[in-house]
């Protein structure tokens, strides 16, 4: 295991087109954090990932003497080291719920996004991405009622969809535009109009919007 060297400042080594990279740089802007971060090629990774993260894995967050290289860990990491705004709720069920509704995301959407990305052109691409929208739709109402998920506030649990949502027209994939689906667009501009979701992204992030 890789030791460490000292840093005065947080680094943030990210891919500039992944999700998972994206929803930590949510994060950071929404909590203002001073951050460098360095745009990396997953395929030509830099020694400094290579050695600190035992995975050679993106993203990989630095800060000082300590290497994170799991996003949920780093959102919450950030979420307790700049506590300001809050971004998981104070009591234990409700931040229970909000880890289990991540860790539901991960399993019914990124792991669709995965697969699309993979090998896009395939059946099992297809497969993923009719999985993907009728996830996404199934939850639709809920935002009928509160203006984010489950909750009045902004948190860790929109940071991680907000990627996945503004991915889709480039995954090729396209909601209905109903009754039903309309609070899950309304959310969707209400989650891209933030300024932390602007300023969190890449230029390869504009560009799948345009």
């Amino acid at each position: 295991m890789g030791v460490v060297a000292k840093r005065s400042s947080m680094t943030f080594f990210s891919d500039p087109s992944c999700h998972y990279s994206h929803r930590v740089r949510i994060v950071l802007a929404e909590k203002g954090v001073t951050v460098e971060i360095e745009e990396v090629d997953d395929q030509n990774l830099p020694e400094d990932v290579l050695e600190l993260n035992p995975y050679a894995s993106l993203p990989t967050l630095v800060d000082r003497d300590l290497a994170l290289y799991e996003t949920k860990v780093m959102m919450e990491y950030l979420d307790e080291r700049f506590p300001h705004p809050p971004l998981l709720p104070v009591y234990p069920v409700a931040r229970a719920l909000s880890r289990q509704f991540m860790h539901r995301i991960e399993r019914d959407c990124c792991s669709q996004i995965d697969i699309i990305i993979s090998n896009p052109d395939s059946a099992e691409a297809d497969k993923a991405r009719k999985e993907l929208s009728d996830s996404l739709c199934s939850i639709a109402p809920i935002f009928a009622d509160l203006p984010y998920f489950m909750s009045e506030e902004f948190t860790l649990v929109d940071c991680c969809l907000a990627p996945i949502l503004w991915r889709l027209d480039s995954l090729g994939i396209k909601l209905p535009n109903n009754r039903q689906v309309k609070p899950l667009h309304d959310y969707m501009q209400r989650l891209f109009e933030r300024e932390s979701f602007r300023e969190s992204l890449s230029e390869l992030e504009k560009e799948m919007a345009s």
